[in-house]
């Protein structure tokens, strides 16, 4: 199971069970309809209801199962097919580029009072001085360890290079995760705009780290079992959701985000380019910026919220300000091909 279908499945689960904030309920204009494309989980029915019903609208969601899919589907109709996107920071740059998407009026989102102070201005999504989306819900890659080995939490990525452990770690098989950890743990300064060196010394360490590595595993539910299973001590993790799956499994862990930072990803909504009617745009926007929505958001799926603090201190969510969020690397390929390289290079006895 990956990040998003956990995130289906939680939010299937968990519908209908947190009510919506009371709206005015205005009869509905003829014609007036929003048109969203998102991911499976971040449109509720209830949320979906509440909006039509206040805003006398029509809402029509199209769903989404990755993020070249939402790019092919705006490219299609240079945007004209939808009013309303859902997408990660690192993908922004590349759909303003090809010019899919309009900044945000702040005027029209009175609710961005409610954004913590990590998200007030997220660089990912701010081009040209003018701000593309508003960050919506958000995790991390952090590295969860066993609290039988550890006494105190390991308070570095190097760990996962110390030959007490070798053979019990595993990391995700995931390029560019896996390289930008391994640049914040060098120190390298802008992890997502490596040079040939620097890819260089990506690599050499990456290396050194696989004689350590028990296995690469795709997907929460892998991490998870192979972890379960025993004689693993540290994980390289998918996200916040995997410690719970695995205490429910009787493993003893825990969860850190090491000094040198880790991996941030925020989901935010954007309004394209070509988008029918703005102004109703906007107020999606707004309306997913209540409070009540980002009590759901944690409540309901484990990950963080943007705009209730509250409830992500009771799940533990209170180290935004020591993630790195994602932007788009300068040569995804590239990442791509050095991971395969390292995967493929036999481990020296």
């Amino acid at each position: 199971m990956k990040r998003r279908e956990f995130l289906t499945v939680s939010a299937a689960v968990a519908a209908g069970t947190l009510a919506a904030p009371a709206l005015i309920r205005p009869a509905r204009a003829a014609g007036k309809e929003l048109r969203i494309l998102t991911w499976e989980g971040y449109a509720d029915d209830q949320w979906v209801k509440a909006f039509e019903e206040k805003n006398g609208a029509t809402v029509s969601v199209s769903y989404t199962g990755s993020v070249d899919e939402i790019f092919a589907k705006m490219t299609a109709s240079e945007g004209a097919d939808f009013d309303v996107i859902a997408i990660e920071t690192s993908s922004y740059k590349r759909l303003t580029q090809e010019k899919l998407l309009q900044p945000l009026d702040q005027s029209k989102l009175p609710n961005a009072k409610n954004l913590m102070p990590a998200f007030q201005k997220v660089a990912a999504v701010v081009f040209d001085g003018k701000t593309y989306a508003s960050p919506f819900a958000w995790g991390s890659i952090p590295l969860i360890y066993s609290t039988d080995t550890f006494q105190t939490p390991p308070d570095s990525w190097e760990v996962l290079w110390d030959d007490k452990y070798k053979g019990r770690i595993i990391v995700m098989d995931d390029a560019n995760n896996a390289i930008v950890t391994t640049a914040l743990t060098l120190g390298i300064p802008d992890p997502f705009n490596l040079t040939d060196e620097q890819f260089g010394q990506v690599k050499t360490k990456l290396l050194a780290q696989k004689a350590n590595v028990a296995s690469y595993y795709a997907g929460f539910d892998d991490g998870v079992s192979i972890f379960a299973q025993g004689g693993i001590d540290l994980m390289m993790s998918m996200g916040e959701p995997q410690a719970p799956m695995l205490k429910k499994q009787g493993a003893n862990v825990g969860l850190v985000i090491p000094k040198e930072g880790a991996i941030g990803w925020i989901d935010c909504w954007a309004i394209s380019a070509k988008a029918r009617d703005v102004d109703l745009a906007h107020q999606w926007i707004n309306a997913m910026l209540d409070e009540a929505v980002g009590t759901y958001i944690s409540s309901k799926t484990g990950y963080g919220n943007t705009t209730n603090q509250s409830v992500n201190v009771e799940a533990g969510l209170t180290y935004a300000d020591k993630l790195v969020f994602l932007q788009a690397p300068e040569d995804f390929a590239k990442r791509i091909e050095v991971w395969n390289e390292i995967k493929a290079t036999p481990v020296q006895p």
